[in-house]
């Protein structure tokens, strides 16, 4: 069998490579070698290539194992090619053991995602029906299942967590694309979630504590006295499946009414300022 590129020499990066560095040469060496751009004979296998060594290097546990065995871990698992189980492509191991790596799904699937076209390879293959499923934000973000209903038949979608509308699955019978309903309290940005979090004035000025939910459980926020409007909080790596970032934007919360009392006590306030 033939030695295997070392994935940072296939996209041109340093084992120093930031998240974005690494994104930014695979976005180059997928359109490069695109074979509906690139007529080479060796188009396509460099193609998956470029797809299988950014499935493994833009994942940090993935990434992190490869830097310590390279592409042999303990046990002797290694990469190997696709495979097909019912409805769905993943990679397997060809030397035994378990793939410590996780499946790595279909690598055409992340050129649907990057750049929001079909897959090159499925030039010639007969149309499929294609659906468009509406799915919850929480399950879009943690993953999930849901249940549809096509032709009389009931299908199990298995969401893969970090989809996002557009995210686009294939299965033998047909394709699906996932539209993701908007959520009342959270916002997503790529990996980023934000959420705006309304706090008594009284709160914002004195200080204390607040909580706060986020993706997984509410947060105990503590408040610095004198917090201005519009400060952000940043919870670094917790944002979608733990690689973005969850930002708190604190909105001071004025109440519409004052009674006489209050007016009289808080202009009394002022006069001390």
């Amino acid at each position: 069998m033939a030695a295997k590129r070392d994935y940072y020499d296939i996209l041109g990066v340093s084992k120093n490579a930031s998240d974005a560095q690494i994104k930014l040469a695979y976005r180059k060496m997928a359109m490069q070698w695109h074979p509906d751009k690139n007529k080479s004979s060796e188009a396509e296998e460099r193609f998956k290539e470029i797809n299988e060594a950014y499935q493994i290097l833009s994942d940090p546990q993935k990434k992190q194992t490869y830097d310590q065995f390279g592409h042999t871990p303990p046990g002797g698992a290694g990469f190997g090619g696709f495979q097909q189980q019912g409805p769905f492509q993943y990679y397997y191991s060809t030397s035994g053991g378990q793939n410590p790596f996780g499946d790595m799904g279909d690598p055409f699937e992340i050129f649907e995602q990057f750049f929001g076209g079909a897959s090159p390879f499925d030039r010639g293959r007969p149309a499929k029906p294609h659906y468009s499923l509406r799915i919850p934000f929480l399950t879009a973000v943690k993953g999930g299942t849901e249940s549809v209903t096509i032709d009389g038949r009931t299908h199990a979608i298995k969401i893969p967590a970090g989809a996002d509308t557009g995210t686009h699955l294939r299965f033998t019978d047909f394709d699906i694309t996932f539209e993701v309903e908007p959520d009342p309290v959270f916002r997503r940005d790529g990996a980023d979630i934000y959420i705006d979090h309304k706090i008594p004035f009284t709160l914002a000025i004195l200080g204390g504590t607040t909580s706060v939910p986020t993706l997984e459980e509410n947060l105990k926020l503590k408040i610095r006295s004198g917090t201005q409007p519009g400060t952000m909080v940043r919870l670094a790596g917790k944002g979608v499946l733990n690689r973005g970032d969850f930002y708190i934007r604190l909105v001071i919360d004025l109440p519409a009414h004052l009674s006489h009392e209050q007016k009289r006590l808080l202009e009394e306030l002022a006069d001390t300022f």
